[in-house]
C-alpha cells in the first residue's frame, strides 16, 4: 500500500539545523529581567530623589545617621577589613574580570567572554558613570581613602554586586547557585558596609550602587540567555566527541 504524501510528512523527521542543537529556541527565564529591571529602576528613582537636591536628598537624615554609627574607631580587625575590601574594589577589582575573560577564552566560550564584557563595561561605564555625572552627589566629610568625584552611586557596591551576578551566570552550576547568591549577598553588604565605615559613601550611595551592578549584571545576562546555553550545547557535544574518540 503506497503512503500519501500526507503521511510521510507527518512521519518524516524533520531535516532542519534546529534538531541538531537541542539549544536552538532556548526560552529566557523572566526573573533575571524582571529583577534587573527592578533593581536599575530602584536605582533611577533614587538618583532622580538625590538629584532634586543633592544637598538634602529625603533620605539624607537616615544617611547622616548611619554616618555616625560608622564613627569609628577606625582601627584593628574593622580597618585591615574594610581597607582590603578598598583595595579589592580598587586595582584589584580589575584584575578579577580580566582573569576570569582569560580563562574564559581559554576554554573556547567565547559568548560568556562576551557577556563579561558588556555587563562590566555596560554597567560600570555606562550605569555608574552615567549616575555619578547625572547627580553629582557631595561625598561624606573627610573620608579616610582617596576617592573621585560624585557620591552617588557607590561604584565599589556596584561592581561587587556585578562580579556576584556574572560568576554566578557563568560558572557556578545550577544546583549550586541559591548558596552562590546567598555568599554573594553577605560580599556584596560588606562592600557597601566598608564604603561607610571609611566615610568614602552615604549608605543610600552604596544600596542604589548594588542595585545598578546587579541589575546591569542581570539584564545582560537575560539578553544573552539563548546564545548561552547553545554555546553550553555545542562544548557539550564537543566534550562528548573527544570522550568517544579517547574510549
Amino acid at each position: 500500500m503506497t503512503s500519501s504524501p500526507a503521511t510521510e510528512s507527518a512521519v518524516r523527521p524533520e531535516s532542519s539545523d534546529s534538531s541538531d542543537d537541542p539549544a536552538v529556541g532556548a526560552p529566557r527565564h523572566r526573573g533575571p529581567l524582571l529583577l534587573g529591571l527592578l533593581l536599575l529602576g530602584g536605582a533611577a528613582l533614587a538618583a532622580l530623589l538625590v538629584r532634586s537636591d543633592v544637598a538634602d536628598p529625603p533620605f539624607q537624615t537616615l544617611d547622616e545617621r548611619w554616618l555616625v554609627w560608622m564613627g569609628g574607631p577606625h582601627e584593628g580587625l574593622y580597618a585591615a577589613a574594610a581597607s582590603a575590601l578598598n583595595w579589592f574594589g580598587g586595582p584589584f577589582g580589575a584584575v578579577v574580570p580580566l582573569g576570569l575573560l582569560a580563562l574564559l577564552l581559554l576554554r573556547g566560550r567565547r559568548v560568556s567572554a562576551g557577556l563579561l564584557l558588556l555587563a562590566f563595561f555596560g554597567g560600570n561605564m555606562l550605569v555608574v558613570q552615567g549616575l555619578k555625572h547625572l547627580v553629582d552627589r557631595p561625598r561624606p566629610a573627610n573620608p579616610l581613602v582617596r576617592v573621585d568625584h560624585g557620591s552617588f552611586p557607590s561604584g565599589h557596591a556596584a561592581t561587587a554586586a556585578l562580579l556576584v551576578v556574572v560568576v554566578g551566570a557563568l560558572l557556578v552550576p545550577v544546583a549550586r547557585r541559591r548558596l552562590w547568591w546567598a555568599a554573594g549577598a553577605v560580599f556584596t553588604l560588606a562592600m557597601m558596609w566598608s564604603r561607610t565605615w571609611l566615610h568614602a559613601h552615604w549608605l543610600s550611595d552604596t544600596v542604589a550602587g548594588a542595585a545598578a551592578g546587579a541589575g546591569a549584571g542581570l539584564l545582560v545576562w537575560w539578553l544573552l540567555m539563548p546564545a548561552l546555553a547553545r554555546e553550553r550545547a555545542r562544548l557539550g557535544a564537543r566534550r562528548g566527541r573527544s570522550a568517544d574518540r579517547v574510549g
